[in-house]
């Protein structure tokens, strides 16, 4: 029995109707006042291959446009990371790595793509630099989740992360002066214990707290249900999984991190959320799509009145 619920999950017209809540939602936070029209085409960019993502590796099975529609509204949950363009760079790399490494499945040849992937990873490192630390997990995922880790893709991982630095390199020989590299790669070893949660703004834990309890709803109801999904989805469900779950951590340990690594689980948590608000039809989730739908708005509005 179909419910509202998926009703307007299903329906095509829920993507577009997302785009313009997020668009308004970047207006009134200050979109034109501050010019952030650079943030702005990268969460576009980001959107688009998060279509590609969802489509070409049809993570819902069934035809909906809720995983990045999902992703639209949960990026608007913190309009203070509107003004990052270093966020939202991180956003749209990982997104690209994430894409590529997804068409690497259960393929141990494929080192050009590889490269590509980690080349972004290493790209986006060049800003956020503890972005690196997700290297090896993401070596771990392709040898568990994308099967697709060999020593040709792996030594082609690691020339895409030395790429960027390499060259790099070329221009502190020339001036004689490394000061700047090592001091970008000392911040990896930087760690703040014990940390001063009250830094930690209202705001950035009410929505810390929020995407936790989705993301864990997801998690139990696509490991409960996934008998029902292909092995290929079950495996790209994982990664995502493991990858929310780190990075979560990681801001728990380390929450001066926030504004970025947020980024990087609205990504992985969106997938997870859309699975569950989009292939359950019982009346309790038809109450829970419109409550969650309504807590969304509620953080939303919150934050943009704190932000104003």
């Amino acid at each position: 029995m179909k419910r509202l619920q998926n009703r307007i999950a299903e329906s095509g017209i829920i993507l577009p109707v997302a785009a313009v809540y997020t668009v308004l939602i970047w207006l009134l936070a200050g979109l034109v006042t501050h010019n952030w029209w650079p943030q702005l085409v990268c969460l576009t960019a980001s959107a688009y291959l998060f279509v590609e993502i969802s489509n070409s590796n049809a993570l819902i099975r069934i035809r909906s446009r809720m995983v990045t529609t999902t992703f639209l509204i949960l990026t608007c949950l913190y309009p203070e990371a509107f003004a990052s363009l270093s966020g939202g760079f991180t956003q749209l790399a990982f997104i690209i790595s994430t894409l590529l490494l997804f068409h690497t499945y259960q393929d141990r040849l494929s080192t050009g793509i590889v490269f590509y992937a980690f080349l972004c990873i290493s790209l986006c490192s060049l800003r956020f630099v503890h972005i690196l630390f997700l290297a090896p997990v993401l070596w771990l995922l392709m040898e568990t989740q994308l099967q697709s880790l060999s020593l040709r893709t792996l030594s082609a991982s690691i020339i895409g992360l030395i790429t960027p630095y390499w060259f790099l390199a070329l221009w502190f020989i020339y001036i004689q002066d490394f000061t700047l590299v090592w001091q970008h790669f000392a911040l990896l070893g930087t760690f703040e214990f014990p940390y001063d949660y009250t830094q930690i703004t209202p705001n950035q834990l009410l929505v810390y707290c929020f995407l936790l309890i989705l993301s864990v709803s997801g998690i139990i109801h696509f490991w409960r249900n996934s008998f029902e999904d292909k092995i290929r989805i079950r495996m790209l469900f994982g990664f995502f999984t493991l990858i929310m779950l780190l990075v979560m951590l990681f801001i728990a340990l380390q929450p001066q991190h926030f504004d970025p690594l947020i980024r990087i689980v609205i990504i992985c948590a969106s997938p997870l959320v859309a699975h569950l608000l989009t292939l359950t039809s019982s009346r309790i989730t038809n109450i829970a799509f419109f409550v969650i739908l309504a807590v969304c708005l509620l953080i939303t509005g919150i934050n943009l009145w704190t932000l104003l």
